[in-house]
């Protein structure tokens, strides 16, 4: 029986980790270096890195201010997020996870001002029990402590709970948190390995009801 949908929050209800790669991207462009996908995606699903900046002094032998060059890189990562929507099926699966009556939460390795801030802005915050963020836990994913707080905040069972990610790291910590995990891929996680995931989906309008129950019946069973 599911008892709780718990999301992550970068790359699946928001495509945060584009804007993300994109405007360190356009930072190394400007020392004409290059920041290649294969290298941000080592660090996609949990705690964000703080060492691209080093990189770019280390590649381009040139003294940088950094604190500019970290002010105008979130500026456009920002300017780049308010052109993004909600990803295709997460109000569908608000919609269905209260319409059944089950609990919602977010589970991020993102910090609480940003999660927060955001869901408040895409109008998604008050559809949510409980969020919890790497200011919670005392790790991050791909450790389950996010997890497994989630459940234990809503009153639920973990092994009842269907954990939506996007991330290798991500899903990972689902699984070891004892959870169904289905994931739905962005173009920056797509090349992932997620052969230890219950169900991937090319996005979460293809996410089904009676799939999930038989995934989360299998779950509790085993």
């Amino acid at each position: 029986m599911i008892e709780a949908f718990v999301f992550d929050f970068d790359g699946l209800i928001i495509d945060t980790e584009w804007c993300e790669y994109t405007s360190i991207a356009e930072q190394f462009e400007r020392f004409g270096l290059s920041y290649e996908v294969a290298h941000f995606q080592q660090f996609v699903g949990t705690a964000w890195p703080t060492g691209w900046v080093d990189e770019i002094e280390g590649s381009s032998g040139q003294t940088v201010d950094r604190e500019a060059l970290i002010v105008q890189r979130r500026a456009r990562r920002d300017e780049l997020l308010a052109r993004f929507d909600v990803m295709p099926g997460v109000h569908a699966l608000i919609s269905l996870a209260r319409a059944q009556g089950f609990g919602l939460a977010v589970a991020s390795s993102s910090t609480r001002e940003w999660v927060e801030g955001h869901l408040e802005r895409l109008g998604l915050r008050t559809h949510f029990d409980a969020v919890l963020t790497r200011n919670d836990v005392a790790q991050a994913k791909p450790a389950p402590d996010l997890f497994v707080a989630a459940a234990a905040t809503l009153g639920v069972d973990n092994r009842g709970c269907v954990a939506f990610e996007d991330s290798h790291n991500g899903s990972r910590a689902a699984k070891a948190a004892d959870m169904t995990c289905v994931v739905a891929p962005n173009r920056i996680t797509e090349v992932q390995d997620f052969s230890h995931v219950d169900l991937v989906v090319p996005d979460l309008t293809h996410v089904e009801l009676v799939r999930l129950c038989q995934l989360v019946a299998n779950n509790m069973a085993g």
